[in-house]
């Protein structure tokens, strides 16, 4: 194995055995911020102009000191009492992401929260809120719907839309490997997303790699996480930092040199021999020297050519150039043999997603949705109650002090004498009862999940605050 000095010498402007790995000249937007005595935090940025969140949403206006002949430029109306929280996606370094409810839309929103208060964190919010506020909806990347500051945490929560999928990396920990026809298909998605970053935008992503690769049930592939992203004056400028997930990292980055958009293109092209292969092309667990001197002194990775389509291996050889310049731009990639080969092939890309997806995660997903839309209903005016008829169907059972009711009628018809006796208080016992019984059909697999969705009514000790359920439900295969 390769020693820490012979590390030490290859990357002398990079390595610093008092501190570390050093960033370099971090690109920093974030000059400063204030929190004003409306509850509004402004994160100040000559370059960017100011971004000002409070519980209502974000406004981003041109200049500071905001004076009354600046108008905003945009302003996303997200706030945090038009929120239900139901439930962690998952968890990093520097935020939390929960799903919830945006209650004016129904829709499912990912809700990715990060402290104000810790520096760091505060920059790459800054540039993930000025990446995706100023992006329109862009094939290929995941969509923005707005973000709000909760005081009483210190925490501004970004709304992002929420990819029921998962991320490519959760695929392979299932499937192992995607065919080629889908990744081609998932790539060509994906590359409209880089170009247009790229090419419109003139940003470098930095940390492109299979977990920040999400893909819906849909079948709709996007990138996400763009906190550590640098913004670059023209094409041809270059960033001189040292951010991002090491393991993916390109060559010329690990050495410390400058870099630009092909850094991307290297990161990809890791990312696609990953999905391709099941493995990653590198020994990755002898730890971070080990990993970065095999990235600098191995040959570039090439899939096995008696397994994988010519195509295939060209376009993963083109990335993983050890010469930058020698890499192709994403828009270039658009048009490799391995994108066109299978674009008239009429692959289902939301057929494969629900073929590796948990059928029970999904239910999962359907029970907690129908159960904040159900007791949005129940708290409602009576003309909206009437509608929570439709819910049921004559084998639907709800049971309360000991007896149970069965179909619509009278279901709806104990129900509404239910919230006439509340009458905004809380029930003295839980409200429970079965909705319907669902299946689900896997297409690819043909496994089948049968389902049961529950609705349980009730309450936090708390006086007059109510708790919002997640569905209690289980499953048979």
């Amino acid at each position: 194995m390769a020693g820490l000095e012979e590390l030490k010498k290859k990357l002398t402007p990079l390595f610093d055995a008092e501190k570390g790995f050093s960033s370099g000249s971090t690109f920093d937007p974030c000059d400063s911020y204030t929190l004003s005595d409306s509850r509004t935090v402004n994160l100040l940025s000559r370059s960017y102009g100011v971004y000002n969140i409070n519980e209502l949403g974000l406004q981003k206006c041109t200049s500071w000191p905001i004076d009354d002949s600046d108008h905003s430029e945009r302003t996303y109306r997200c706030a945090s009492h038009e929120m239900r929280l139901f439930g962690a996606i998952g968890s990093g370094a520097s935020s939390v992401v929960q799903r919830a409810m945006h209650i004016p839309s129904h829709r499912i929103l990912a809700l990715k929260k990060i402290n104000i208060f810790e520096k760091e964190k505060r920059q790459q919010l800054l540039t993930e809120i000025r990446t995706l506020c100023e992006a329109p909806c862009c094939q290929g990347l995941v969509e923005f719907h707005g973000a709000f500051y909760t005081p009483d945490s210190g925490q501004i929560s970004i709304a992002l839309e929420y990819m029921d999928g998962g991320s490519l990396a959760d695929v392979i920990r299932v499937q192992k490997c995607i065919p080629e026809p889908v990744l081609s298909s998932m790539f060509q998605k994906l590359l409209h997303g880089l170009s247009y970053l790229h090419g419109d935008r003139h940003l470098v992503h930095r940390d492109i790699k299979p977990a920040n690769l999400l893909i819906n049930l849909k079948g709709e592939p996007k990138i996400t996480d763009f906190g550590i992203s640098a913004g670059l004056e023209n094409s041809m400028a270059m960033c001189a930092t040292f951010v991002g997930t090491v393991t993916y990292m390109s060559p010329e980055r690990i050495r410390n040199e400058s870099y630009s958009y092909p850094a991307d293109i290297w990161s990809l092209g890791l990312a696609l021999f990953e999905c391709g292969t099941g493995e990653f092309p590198y020994t990755a667990n002898e730890g971070p020297v080990n990993l970065m001197l095999q990235i600098l002194d191995d040959p570039s990775p090439s899939p096995p050519k008696n397994v994988f389509s010519p195509e295939f291996c060209s376009f993963i050889d083109a990335c993983l150039q050890k010469d930058a310049d020698a890499r192709p731009t994403a828009e270039q990639l658009l048009s490799h043999p391995f994108i066109t080969k299978y674009e008239d092939a009429g692959v289902d890309l939301g057929a494969f997603v629900r073929s590796v997806f948990d059928p029970t995660q999904r239910m999962k997903d359907l029970a907690d949705m129908l159960t904040i839309h159900y007791y949005l209903l129940f708290d409602g005016s009576d003309e909206l109650w009437q509608h929570a008829k439709t819910l049921y169907n004559e084998y639907s059972i709800f049971s309360f002090s000991g007896k149970d009711y069965v179909g619509p009628n009278d279901i709806v018809s104990t129900l509404s004498n239910i919230r006439s006796t509340l009458a905004g208080e809380w029930p003295p016992e839980k409200l429970v009862h079965v909705v319907e019984k669902t299946s689900m059909s896997r297409s690819w697999s043909g496994r089948r999940c049968d389902s049961c969705i529950r609705l349980i009514y009730c309450w936090q000790s708390i006086p007059y605050m109510r708790r919002w359920c997640t569905s209690r439900w289980h499953a048979k295969f």
